[in-house]
């Protein structure tokens, strides 16, 4: 397994390592940290947002590094500081919230440590970036994001800055996650499977009463001769235009559940490219499949041209919320791992919300449906207009 860490090593301007529990990247930071500056002299910063006394730093986790690594002897541990005896390192810590004067007074720092950053404030941002200005120096961020929309993600994960090194680390690259970690891990992954994705495998939160599918799938890996059980495969394509993917999908159902087997999914693909994407989805060349049928001259060519078994699928008026209705209606939504996409769109697929009260419209929001879209045609004929009789005696709120 190679070290996702090993770019603590190489200059960036900052370095950010986020994702879920278990991941080791505390650990990893604070060996780099003590590491260095033993090496050389360095100055550096460790804070958090909040830090009411030294108890809340990272000062404990960088000491027991220090014991754990053999090199204890060569620090003092001072009451809010700590000292190299040779190397005249120092490492001191700072709280970000109304500390501003404080902050800015710490110059000549040449590495910053930013521990929790998810809850670091936009106006803390503004204060810190600005004051870590030395010749070369750096700053550290490691987190386990909240929202999609906080600062500190939106800030280095979705938007990052020039000379930013972004990485993802969860739990399966740790090779110390021990047993105890695993077992938690394990039940929220069968339990709770939001839940698992959020503190697990760093995605941000997105519990919200507008997901559509929340409480309804999970991702894990099954028995693959079920498909052999059920009494029919199901294949649907959804076609891509300019950003949008192109996917294909093949799901079968079994035991009132739907099984998501193998996706395909790419962006920018040529019409003459499709026949090479479908092929990666196994049987995609012998059952029939279900694509969207505003596009009859793809369709034509990939029937006519390429020997598909391949047709429109019907649409109405509601045949979307009929789609997610019985979709919904499915003890459960079992997605392979393999089928990544898959997963992200069941997690994100959402009603639109009032930004002003966020109440819950009655509108579907055109995005993360690209799979989805292939998953409602693939069933097509299972998925009716009479469908709509269901989801009304069901009630939008279950949807929901």
């Amino acid at each position: 397994m190679s070290n996702p860490f090993i770019e603590l090593w190489r200059p960036h301007r900052y370095k950010v390592f986020y994702g879920g529990r278990g991941s080791g990247k505390s650990w990893a930071i604070a060996e780099a940290l003590i590491v260095m500056s033993d090496m050389c002299k360095l100055r550096i910063l460790c804070c958090r947002e909040i830090q009411k006394s030294i108890k809340d730093s990272s000062y404990q986790l960088l000491k027991d590094t220090a014991l754990r690594l053999g090199i204890a002897g060569r620090f003092v541990f001072l009451e809010t500081e700590i000292r190299h005896k040779k190397t005249g390192s120092k490492i001191i810590f700072s709280g970000l919230l109304r500390n501003e004067q404080s902050i800015k007074s710490k110059e000549g720092v040449d590495i910053c440590w930013v521990e929790e950053a998810q809850t670091v404030s936009e106006s803390s941002w503004e204060t810190l970036i600005p004051t870590i200005r030395k010749d070369g120096s750096e700053i550290w961020l490691s987190f386990n994001p909240l929202n999609a929309d906080d600062p500190t993600t939106q800030r280095f994960v979705e938007n990052p800055p020039p000379e930013a090194y972004v990485r993802k680390v969860n739990y399966d690259e740790n090779p110390y996650f021990n047993d105890a970690l695993r077992r938690e891990m394990e039940w929220d992954k069968k339990n709770d499977f939001e839940k698992y994705l959020h503190i697990w495998e760093g995605f941000p939160r997105t519990f919200s009463d507008a997901q559509i599918f929340r409480g309804k799938f999970t991702v894990e890996p099954f028995d693959e001769t079920l498909a052999e059980k059920a009494d029919r495969l199901f294949f649907g394509a959804d076609f891509g235009f300019a950003q949008d993917p192109s996917t294909l999908i093949r799901c079968f159902i079994y035991d009132k559940k739907l099984y998501i087997e193998y996706e395909a999914y790419g962006v920018g693909v040529e019409i003459d490219e499709l026949p090479q994407l479908y092929r990666s989805v196994p049987g995609s060349d012998k059952w029939p499949i279900k694509a969207d049928c505003a596009r009859p001259e793809t369709i034509s060519y990939l029937r006519n041209r390429c020997g598909f078994n391949i047709a429109g699928a019907e649409k109405w008026d509601g045949c979307i919320e009929d789609g997610i209705a019985y979709l919904r209606a499915f003890e459960k939504i079992v997605i392979h791992p393999r089928c990544k996409h898959a997963a992200d769109e069941f997690r994100l697929y959402s009603y639109k919300t009032d930004k002003t009260t966020n109440e819950v419209l009655p509108i579907i929001l055109d995005k993360n449906n690209h799979v989805i879209d292939a998953i409602r045609y693939s069933l097509d004929g299972y998925i009716t207009q009479s469908s709509l009789e269901l989801f009304t005696a069901m009630g939008r709120q279950a949807t929901l």
